[in-house]
């Protein structure tokens, strides 16, 4: 009979979103397993939790980099709890890793559906004059009376798995879609969205959806220029899609702009902004993203090591 392979020692460096069942499961990949409930302080701490793990977990919340991983000489797997899009923006020093034959795994698409939904929340609320502000102060519609999404002219830039999700419910209801993206999707055409160059893009829409990865930057002062005044502004994404002066200028015109997270506004200063609505949480974090989320974490645990 085969010996079955497993790790000989599994760390979670931090609070990595699993399920009870899912943690449970850790057990049968690995001799001993840790799982930590806090952050870890800094480089030294990292260090200190993984010690002699052969395998590590972690979530987006803490960077693991160079200087921790060079004292931890067992290390042949790091599975990241979170979304993995490119070397260039994951919180792992990916190309440190591929040096040492450090295996990197990372999931996506666990947590699309809580962000639509919050789209479509946070739009319905801004047209029609829903509810209220953090602050209690009654929200506005945005012009003036209650309007529908029926003809609505929206932008989506980046038209990946979240961004076409988007654009696929909004449509729905009656928004006229058009998007941003690398290159012309054939499938978006048959839906009838149209492709725009991202200029064209931002000043032919009322409202704009940026659904970018981390640390991807497109919104410069050229295309706030072209974005222009009485928009709608969405941040999808982890971190601002914009650099920080145009941004500035263009939120104090008649603008609006909604993020779920601080990360996405990248700037607590605005919290108070009264043109800016963020939630302050992670739309995507629901019930059903953790068990998403706990499945492919496992799935890529059981693939590494029926590869060993």
């Amino acid at each position: 009979m085969q010996k079955k392979l497993m790790f000989k020692k599994l760390v979670a460096i931090e609070p990595i979103g699993l399920v009870p069942s899912a943690e449970d499961q850790l057990k049968d990949f690995a001799t001993e397993v840790i799982l930590h409930d806090n952050l870890p302080s800094g480089n030294e701490e990292i260090a200190a939790r993984i010690g002699d793990a052969d395998a590590v977990l972690l979530s987006y919340t803490t960077y693991l980099g160079a200087e921790a991983l060079e004292k931890c000489a067992h290390v042949k797997y790091i599975g990241m709890c979170c979304s993995l899009y490119s070397p260039e923006s994951a919180n792992v020093d990916i190309a440190y890793a591929k040096k040492r034959g450090i295996t990197v795994t990372g999931i996506r698409d666990y947590g699309d559906e809580g962000v639509v939904e919050y789209v479509i929340s946070e739009l319905v609320r801004c047209l029609h004059g829903f509810g209220h502000k953090a602050d209690g102060s009654k929200i506005v519609a945005w012009s003036g009376e209650p309007r529908e999404m029926t003809e609505l002219k929206v932008g989506i830039i980046g038209l990946g798995k979240l961004g076409g999700m988007i654009a696929d419910a909004l449509h729905f209801l009656g928004a006229d879609i058009s998007y941003f993206s690398r290159s012309e999707k054939q499938e978006a055409h048959n839906k009838g969205y149209r492709f725009k160059v991202l200029n064209e893009l931002l000043t032919s829409n009322e409202v704009v959806i940026s659904c970018l990865n981390k640390n991807t930057v497109l919104l410069h002062k050229e295309q706030f220029q072209h974005l222009g005044n009485n928009k709608i502004l969405f941040n999808v994404g982890l971190s601002p899609a914009w650099d920080a002066a145009p941004f500035n200028t263009w939120i104090n015109g008649d603008n609006r702009l909604y993020c779920d997270s601080n990360g996405a506004l990248g700037n607590d200063d605005f919290l108070e902004h009264p043109n800016v609505y963020c939630m302050g949480v992670s739309s995507g974090r629901t019930r059903e993203a953790f068990v998403r989320l706990s499945e492919k974490v496992l799935s890529n645990i059981s693939d590494h090591l029926k590869r060993r």
